[in-house]
């Protein structure tokens, strides 16, 4: 079976916090925003852009908001002949590992003239094995973090812009999820979200495949699932982790219900790193956001908005 989305019930949407009345004057201020659109494409399904370092590139990376740091493929820096800098301690799915970094003098997510300068400000980028990392490199939510992400899968257009607190520009429907979350390290992690009426937490990862939940999460969805599947899953670093596979009957998110839902369940290190070990969690991947066709990634908001898709059913 596909995974599909199903719509709560009409009572669930109703007793949604409402949202405040737009302010005139934020909302013209707002308009004058310069939108930062560029084109993506898909390496192995996952989502990557062009990125420029310097004045050389475009380079495809994916856009990782599961991933603390942006990451640079080695054979990429050295190629480059940028500058090594620490060795540092970074956590990937099979674990912990002490890498090298490079330093990037500049980054612009998109091409010459058509995309955002992101930074101007040197970053410190773990490099990896260009193989394992299956693109160029990663750009991650230190990189994103001051900036709210539109990814229009139906168009394969990203559109970046500055993340006001005061300012919300609303470019989606009256009729669209919008979803309040926390951040931890930079990631958003939604609250309001359950599995059979329990509580779990729901972390946002473009980067990731396949969603992947904590073995807190794989004990309640094993009272109810059929026979799960091992897998072994590659990491970033090249570690493989040993995984359980099954699709899960509903995960709840805000007033949104994914059906038959692919998960791999697994003592992935990224749980330990967000106090996640214990309570149930899922890290939400690119397969399952693909699903809206439209979502934005708001960080300094710390909002996630969901375009409603045409064939939702009412449960």
């Amino acid at each position: 079976m596909n995974p599909a989305l199903l719509l709560a019930s009409p009572l669930l949407a109703l007793l949604s916090p409402t949202q405040p009345a737009p302010d005139p004057a934020a909302q013209q201020n707002a308009q004058q925003i310069p939108l930062d659109q560029l084109d993506f494409g898909t390496d192995d399904t996952r989502m990557t852009v062009p990125v420029t370092i310097g004045a050389a590139g475009p380079y495809r990376f994916v856009v990782d908001t599961g991933s603390e740091r942006t990451v640079i493929a080695r054979e990429l820096a050295e190629s480059l002949g940028l500058a090594q800098g620490r060795t540092v301690r970074i956590t990937a799915m099979a674990g912990s590992a002490s890498v090298g970094t490079f330093l990037i003098p500049d980054l612009g997510v998109g091409t010459a003239g058509r995309g955002a300068r992101i930074t101007g400000t040197q970053i410190e980028a773990p490099g990896l094995v260009q193989r394992h990392l299956g693109a160029q490199g990663l750009v991650g939510i230190d990189t994103l973090k001051d900036h709210a992400v539109t990814i229009d899968f139906g168009r394969q257009i990203m559109t970046v812009t500055p993340s006001f607190k005061r300012i919300r520009v609303e470019h989606f429907g009256p009729d669209d999820i919008v979803i309040r979350a926390k951040s931890l390290f930079g990631q958003l992690v939604v609250t309001d979200a359950s599995y059979r009426g329990r509580r779990i937490r729901v972390v946002i990862d473009t980067g990731s495949v396949v969603s992947m939940g904590n073995l807190a999460l794989r004990r309640l969805v094993a009272r109810d699932s059929g026979m799960m599947s091992p897998v072994k899953l590659t990491s970033v670093t090249g570690g493989v982790l040993e995984a359980d596979y099954t699709q899960v009957e509903k995960i709840q998110l805000g007033r949104i219900a994914f059906a038959n839902l692919p998960v791999a369940f697994s003592d992935a290190a990224p749980f330990a790193r967000l106090g996640l070990r214990e309570v149930p969690a899922l890290l939400l991947g690119i397969d399952a956001l693909r699903l809206f066709g439209r979502v934005r990634i708001d960080f300094a908001n710390r909002e996630l908005r969901l375009a409603q898709p045409k064939d939702f059913a009412p449960l």
